[in-house]
């Protein structure tokens, strides 16, 4: 999987991870302007998160991407995951 696709797959998780949080507490009909700042950090906790997974996966399915050491997306996803 290319790095394009790879991030196009993550966007469509994330949106995913937050309809379906949305769906399970009844607020997919709402306007996102009547959610409260609370409900807006556990939707964005729940996108966070998937994002998280899909970047454990790919670090441990492709570390070293790249025939340069130290770079490829297992090498990126970890600089980015561990800060």
């Amino acid at each position: 999987m290319t790095d394009d696709e790879w991030q196009a797959l993550a966007t469509r998780e994330a949106a995913k991870a937050i309809g379906q949080w949305l769906e399970g507490r009844g607020r997919l009909h709402q306007p996102i302007s009547v959610l409260t700042l609370a409900e807006l950090e556990a939707m964005a906790a729940n996108a966070v998160a998937r994002f998280v997974v899909l970047a454990a996966r790919r670090i441990r399915d492709q570390p070293n991407d790249s025939q340069d050491p130290g770079s490829g997306p297992g090498q990126d996803l970890t600089r980015l995951l561990l800060g």
